[in-house]
């Protein structure tokens, strides 16, 4: 086992770890999980010279301090992230995300806060030693599954670092900026018509805010009211991440990466896979609006937006 470790001096608000998730175990209950923002997950990853699917560090709103111990190594944060580099000359350097780093033996990442968004991501070159939870080393705080007995990290506590060599280190860039567009485009959901034509009209013409009630669960929106014609309570049925469901309350909550696999209120619409990680980025007080497009649309933007995510991670083939 290796002897470096980050050591963690304040564990943020909630610091897990993530990768690409477990879709093969949805037909007895578990969830995918997995990083909330993929493409900023897999970005990290390329500027550490990992695989893509490596697992990281995913924090919300106020990251963790780190400090390294015994050794030293390639790091980069991504998302729209505020972090300092504590060096062991005292000095704080100003970090940048969408690049990489060398942090030395007994240096820090104080991940200060996110910005406009709610998660941001820290990859290592070589990864975590971790303990592998049923094909995956994802944290679902929820149901306890994954490294760490399936909780967030405390104060005190060690996440062990691969041995990786330096030998061949280059300092890497990318030129990204993440996307703040409120439209959140959607196909209609399987229960559409469970709700009244003013309800409908209201929901594809009237603005949503996002709750403080929100986490890797799901996003609960403020609003109009849906009414709803038919019943408010419907036999459970399966669930996508996307899912906007519509509890008796008559306010929408989009369903995220830690959802449950099954539920019983109506689903209004869909969110489609290209708007997926701009939408989980969503901070409480963002206002949105939805927008209907059919499952051809769908698919080419899911392709479009695929191809664009391929030409950042081919950046440095």
């Amino acid at each position: 086992m290796t002897d470096t470790y980050f050591e963690i001096l304040r564990p943020g608000i909630n610091t897990t770890i993530q990768d690409t998730g477990r879709n093969h175990l949805y037909h007895i209950g578990i969830t995918i999980s997995g990083a909330i923002d993929q493409r900023n997950y897999k970005l990290s990853n390329l500027l550490t010279d990992n695989t893509l699917n490596e697992a990281v560090i995913e924090f919300a709103y106020q990251g963790p301090l780190l400090k390294l111990n015994n050794g030293k190594i390639n790091f980069a944060v991504t998302g729209d992230v505020l972090f300092n580099i504590i060096r062991n000359n005292a000095e704080i350097e100003e970090g940048k995300c969408y690049q990489n780093y060398i942090l030395n033996d007994g240096e820090q990442i104080d991940i200060i806060s996110t910005k406009k968004s709610i998660y941001g991501y820290l990859s290592v070159s070589g990864g975590f030693e971790l303990e592998e939870v049923w094909k995956s080393f994802s944290i679902n705080t929820k149901a306890q599954i994954g490294p760490n007995n399936g909780k967030k990290y405390s104060t005190s506590e060690k996440i062990f670092i691969k041995k990786s060599s330096l030998k061949n280190f280059k300092y890497k860039k990318i030129d990204y900026k993440n996307s703040y567009n409120n439209f959140v485009r959607v196909i209609k959901g399987t229960n559409f018509d469970y709700f009244s034509n003013e309800a409908k009209n209201i929901f594809f013409n009237e603005e949503y805010s996002v709750t403080r009630l929100a986490d890797r669960m799901g996003i609960r929106l403020d609003g109009p009211n849906l009414e709803n014609i038919i019943n408010t309570n419907i036999k459970s049925e399966g669930l996508i991440r996307g899912t906007i469901q519509v509890p008796a309350d008559g306010n929408p909550i989009i369903l995220l990466s830690d959802h449950g696999t099954i539920g019983g209120y109506p689903k209004i619409a869909i969110v489609i896979s290209a708007d997926l990680d701009r939408v989980a980025q969503f901070s409480p007080g963002t206002k949105i609006r939805f927008k209907e497009v059919n499952l051809v649309e769908a698919e080419k933007l899911f392709k479009n937006y695929t191809e664009e995510t391929k030409k950042y991670l081919n950046e440095f083939s």
